[in-house]
């Protein structure tokens, strides 16, 4: 069954350009990496489930803040690498990423020791200009920054 997820890509300008907020993955799996373990925030969705409410919510759960209002550019859909589909839509609007605050999972830590530890599901939130954000979220996400780049020189 493909999993599918859907998320908000924040983006402010910046002084050398658009700024996107993205959110580095928790946990001991990534804890001592940078490079490709960033994403949009974002989260698992049911059929059912309306892919903007979902992200909103997704927001709330891993950045502690409610999803700041502003104005949308739709982003479409991307398949990462695993399979996994992840619907997108970006909003301009500021946040402090300093604030940050996630919610946990809980993981058997060390493996196969019985042992259950909690870890935070984003570790850490961040504004990238696009070509560093393009070099630390993961690949699959790549062509939504690129949807984004388009759509504001559209705009502009």
């Amino acid at each position: 069954m493909v999993r599918i997820s859907a998320g908000t890509l924040l983006h402010r300008p910046g002084p050398a350009g658009p700024e996107v907020l993205l959110v580095h993955m928790g946990g001991p799996l990534w804890a001592r990496k940078d490079a490709r373990a960033w994403s949009i925030p974002k989260g698992e969705m049911t059929p059912d489930e309306d892919p903007r409410q979902v992200a909103a919510r997704e927001f709330a759960e891993e950045l502690g803040s409610p999803l700041p209002d502003g104005p949308d550019i739709e982003l479409g859909s991307v398949r990462q690498s695993g399979g996994k589909i992840v619907h997108a839509v970006a909003r301009r609007a500021d946040f402090d990423a300093a604030t940050a605050s996630s919610n946990t999972f809980e993981l058997e830590w060390p493996p196969r020791s019985g042992r259950m530890q909690s870890f935070p599901e984003v570790d850490r939130a961040a504004w990238f200009d696009l070509d560093t954000a393009r070099e630390k979220v993961v690949a699959g996400q790549v062509p939504l920054l690129d949807r984004l780049a388009e759509a504001l020189r559209q705009i502009t």
